[in-house]
């Protein structure tokens, strides 16, 4: 009798299985311009019905990276689909589009129907915050590319802006103020090294965690990218946001400059207490301050400059529609850069610090 697919370790019959499943979830996240149906070898977007006139379309991809292991590690695998959507809506809103539909592929060495659906899940949940649909994605079965109850998972989203409401941050000047929205957590960046300090430390996932009273520290650093995009929509289309910058990898220190014209440097002064998962993670990494700030988001999420007459009124509005809000510095003219300082007693630092980087 001849091999069969099913011999080499790939199950046509489980992939069909878990497709039919997650039919519900993806329509779901139907939206005006897609239906969210799945099975088709593409998916339709109809920006005319999602009311555009002269848009630009925006393309982000990402992933949720080592963060993973640590969902694999504990068995919670229903926040990490959020991760992914916040990972490229978040991007997709700092130029001013609104995230339209999301595409995901998920990979594994031999499916397991029940991690996957729970995925899909989590991925369908990050598509109805964005505002997006989840109009398709791909489920690759790959017998020896993963170890044992391992998977990956990538995530591409598409969205819009109209022409003239693009942020480029052409119109940030000196004198501007940047605003922090909190994050929720560490998010989806810096997981190596944390992966690193629980190794080097034998901390358990399931054992108490200091930094947060009735979870585990598995569930602390599990806890989901915060998704910014239905707070910040209005106030892009508005007109009085002048640039967003997304705090991923490389920090404050990093992603700031990005939106800056070259004229322009960020003075970031910290003012705001070290969430207290980050003091554990530096506590246990030995961790200095300059490294936790173009590593980690240190609890600041997305960056939000606006002009200094604005940023009362905005502040109100962004903390009425339930982020918390902290001004955490200004624009001054310069080299196209930041500098982060803080004083005495500041993340663990007794005589002060201070960290630049220029674009």
């Amino acid at each position: 009798m001849g091999l069969t697919y099913k011999d080499a370790g790939v199950s046509i019959e489980a992939g069909n299985a878990l497709v039919k499943s997650i039919g519900p979830l993806a329509r779901s996240t139907a939206r005006p311009g897609a239906g969210a149906e799945l099975g088709g070898f593409g998916g339709f977007f109809d920006l005319k019905a999602a009311g555009y006139s002269d848009p630009l379309l925006v393309a982000a991809n990402d992933g949720v990276g080592t963060k993973l292991k640590l969902a694999i590690e504990t068995g919670h695998h229903d926040g990490v689909g959020i991760d992914l959507v916040a990972m490229c809506a978040n991007d997709l809103i700092v130029q001013g589009a609104e995230p339209l539909f999301f595409l995901d592929y998920y990979a594994t060495g031999k499916l397991d129907n029940d991690v996957a659906a729970a995925v899909v899940a989590s991925i369908a949940e990050g598509c109805r915050i964005a505002g997006c649909a989840l109009i398709g994605g791909e489920t690759a079965e790959m017998p020896g590319m993963y170890a044992a109850g391992d998977y990956d998972l990538a995530g591409f989203c598409v969205g819009a802006v109209e022409r003239d409401r693009v942020l480029t941050g052409a119109d940030i000047s000196p004198g501007d103020v940047i605003l922090g929205l909190a994050s929720s957590g560490v998010h989806s960046n810096g997981f190596s090294l944390v992966r690193r300090i629980i190794e080097q430390n034998r901390w358990k996932l399931d054992q108490a965690s200091p930094a947060e009273d009735g979870r585990s520290l598995g569930e602390v650093l599990l806890e989901p990218t915060r998704i910014y995009v239905r707070t910040l929509l209005p106030l892009v289309q508005e007109g009085r946001i002048k640039g967003l910058a997304h705090i991923t990898g490389g920090g404050l220190l990093e992603n700031i400059p990005r939106v800056l014209p070259q004229n322009c440097h960020a003075v970031v002064e910290v003012l705001w207490k070290l969430p207290l998962i980050f003091s554990l993670l530096q506590e246990g990494g030995h961790i200095a301050p300059q490294e936790m700030a173009r590593t980690f988001n240190c609890g600041i999420g997305m960056a939000v400059i606006v002009s200094s007459d604005e940023a009362g009124d905005l502040t109100a509005r962004l903390e009425s529609a339930g982020e918390t809000v902290v001004e955490i510095g200004r624009i001054d003219s310069g080299p196209r850069g930041c500098t982060i300082s803080a004083g005495p007693g500041t993340w663990n630092s007794a005589g002060g610090w201070s960290a630049t980087h220029d674009a």
